[in-house]
């Protein structure tokens, strides 16, 4: 996660919509994503949503109306968002915001899948910090 890709395409401008709650990301090969917020957040690449294995994902949820707060950049292959429910753990290289881009459809399905397989909806609220296990106690 150092560096990119030697084809992987570079951003040419980054703007945060806080109105629709949109990422939009422009790339050099002509693809412009726009991003939600909430697909963003419930797909950090963070250990506190990943886990720190396969299978040791967490379901995020109750994060339909999350905000970005600000962005630092982190490098140059990478921004830090600072969420507005506090999240600001995931470092997002421009390759993963171009896999977010350009599969969102397929991750929204995705994720639509494992909220019912769980019982739950999009609004439902996450659980505390330490209420069923569901922080990461290592972050």
């Amino acid at each position: 996660m150092a560096g990119l890709q030697a084809n992987t395409p570079t951003p040419q401008s980054l703007t945060v919509h806080g109105a629709s709650r949109v990422l939009e990301v422009s790339y050099s090969d002509g693809k412009t994503f726009r991003i939600p917020f909430e697909l963003l957040r419930v797909y950090s690449p963070s250990a506190e949503v990943q886990g720190h294995g396969p299978g040791q994902e967490v379901l995020q949820t109750g994060k339909r109306d999350v905000g970005i707060n600000t962005i630092e950049p982190v490098g140059n292959y990478a921004i830090k968002p600072f969420f507005s429910d506090g999240h600001e753990s995931g470092l997002y290289t421009w390759e993963y915001l171009y896999q977010l881009g350009s599969q969102q459809d397929a991750l929204w399905q995705q994720y639509l899948q494992r909220l019912e397989e769980a019982g739950m909806e999009r609004d439902t609220p996450m659980p505390e910090k330490g209420a069923g296990g569901h922080g990461c106690s290592v972050h």
